[in-house]
């Protein structure tokens, strides 16, 4: 049997399929050949077009039938993941009404923050773990004073991987994490959050009908099937935000599990059995994939947003020739080639939207120590790792604070992670160990749409094959170095 995983990121969409029977990928693609882009009208604003992401899942499923040894009608089920607390509205024929204000978008920070106020700080921690901030019904909130008649057309407001599963399906549906992710779950009674909804002056009947994360939620639609070379009997299994489904992909179930991903935006991502907030609102805490009645599970994570992105950007100011930039792999040598704290080079890379460390408030990257007869740009790479590593560090003793904390990190083996400079950063900044995984996002919502078709009986067999392929433990000495470092660049911020 084989299932059908994809992963909806705001850089590229990534399809794998899973031969359940011998519990690995026989194949995985990626679309477009090039990054997609990010529509920004407005300082702050980001935006992408929902019939792109769905233009481009069909190409990937062509792209799936031409390779060599797949056949597609083997498929029983899919599972996505998808770019979290984006918001996507839809009429009723299931067509979006605008484009989606996407994760990075930062326009609806002060909405969050009056609701908040509103609602009253102890209200909305005990029950949606902290404030709205500038998530999804926030997002929802601007459409309304902003484009009233926008909001008017819809009849569904949606995450982007509702939007993917609506269209194999024909059906509108949401999952319980993904209200979570929206800041539209109330933890203390286990139901949509209709307090945020009403001091929002939001209607419920947006809210799609809600699913669980796991289950035949959906059938697809026998046309899509027919257009795609699926089987008619496909059913939709799974859905997740991205960085819960990393977890799940890394295994990463019960408390004391702690996840982390370096791409576009950087996350560390831990498992928990308790209702955790920070009263400052500095971390944010969802529904976990296997949260269940009598068995919670919740994820508590600490996003930084210019990861990756600040490696793209190292990227193309480094190339000589635009049209042909350097690949990453110089990049990662240029870091090796640098000492530790980078010559008293200091980078803070916070320059891609409101940061939640910060409390949703604007932050912004920039360097400090800059000698224009010392620098060159190794150090200036190297400063970069250890900047969104310091970063990670600092939204980490968030966590520890709040009671999650774990000795082990697992990651998958990409992006940042590929960098053994950044490896190095990352255990001995965190002090802890970290475990490297040959799988992906879309390798993981492959089995989980396993586990929800029913084939495997539990997330564990589902996991059984995932093997650590490298393991990168703290030096002693060099964790004193970065400390040293880490505390310089932490003073720093202001």
């Amino acid at each position: 049997m084989y299932f059908l995983g994809i992963d909806l990121g705001s850089s590229s969409i990534k399809l794998s399929v899973l031969d359940a029977e011998a519990g690995k990928s026989v194949a995985s693609v990626t679309v477009p050949d090039f990054e997609l882009e990010i529509n920004a009208p407005q300082d702050g604003w980001a935006e992408q077009d929902p019939q792109m992401w769905w233009q481009y899942v069909k190409d990937g499923i062509v792209k799936l039938r031409n390779e060599e040894g797949v056949d597609v009608k083997k498929i029983q089920a899919v599972g996505i993941a998808y770019q979290m607390h984006g918001l996507v509205l839809v009429d009723e024929n299931l067509a979006p009404v605008r484009s989606s204000i996407i994760w990075c978008d930062s326009r609806a920070a002060q909405i969050g923050d009056e609701t908040y106020e509103k609602m009253g700080a102890k209200d909305c921690q005990e029950k949606i773990l902290g404030s709205p901030g500038n998530f999804t019904a926030s997002k929802l909130k601007w459409v309304k004073e902003n484009q009233p008649e926008i909001l008017a057309k819809a009849k569904y407001m949606m995450l982007p991987g509702d939007f993917i599963a609506a269209k194999l399906s024909g059906v509108a549906q949401i999952s319980t994490s993904g209200l979570s992710e929206g800041a539209l779950w109330n933890f203390k009674e286990n139901r949509l959050a209709t307090e945020v909804l009403e001091a929002m002056d939001l209607p419920s009947s947006l809210i799609p009908e809600i699913v669980p994360n796991f289950g035949k939620q959906a059938k697809i639609n026998p046309e899509v099937a027919k257009e795609l070379g699926l089987c008619e009997d496909v059913y939709i299994t799974y859905r997740a935000g991205d960085q819960p489904n990393n977890a799940l992909s890394l295994n990463a179930l019960n408390p004391g599990e702690i996840a982390a991903t370096a791409g576009t935006s950087a996350v560390v991502y831990g498992v928990s059995q308790t209702d955790d907030y920070d009263v400052n609102n500095r971390i944010n805490t969802f529904l976990h994939v296997n949260n269940a009645e009598n068995f919670k599970r919740n994820g508590v994570m600490v996003c930084i947003n210019g990861s990756g992105i600040l490696y793209q950007w190292l990227r193309k100011i480094l190339s000589e020739d635009k049209k042909e930039l350097i690949d990453y792999e110089k990049l990662n040598s240029l870091a090796s080639e640098s000492e530790i704290g980078a010559k008293g080079l200091l980078f803070y890379p916070f320059g891609n939207g409101v940061e939640r460390i910060f409390n949703n408030k604007p932050a912004f990257s920039g360097l400090k120590g800059l000698n224009f007869n010392i620098h060159q740009k190794e150090d200036l790479v190297r400063a970069a790792c250890e900047g969104i590593v310091f970063a990670l560090n600092y939204g980490f003793e968030i966590m520890r604070n709040v009671g999650v904390e774990g000795k082990v990190v697992r990651a998958g083996k990409a992006n940042l992670f590929l960098n053994p400079i950044f490896r190095e950063i990352f255990v001995n900044t965190t002090n802890t160990i970290l475990e490297l995984y040959n799988t992906s996002g879309s390798e993981g919502a492959a089995r989980g749409a396993a586990y929800g078709f029913g084939y495997f009986s539990s997330l564990e067999d589902a996991f059984s094959g995932l093997e650590c392929v490298e393991r990168t433990t703290p030096d002693p000495d060099l964790v004193k170095e970065y400390r040293k470092v880490y505390e310089t660049w932490k003073n720093g911020i202001s």
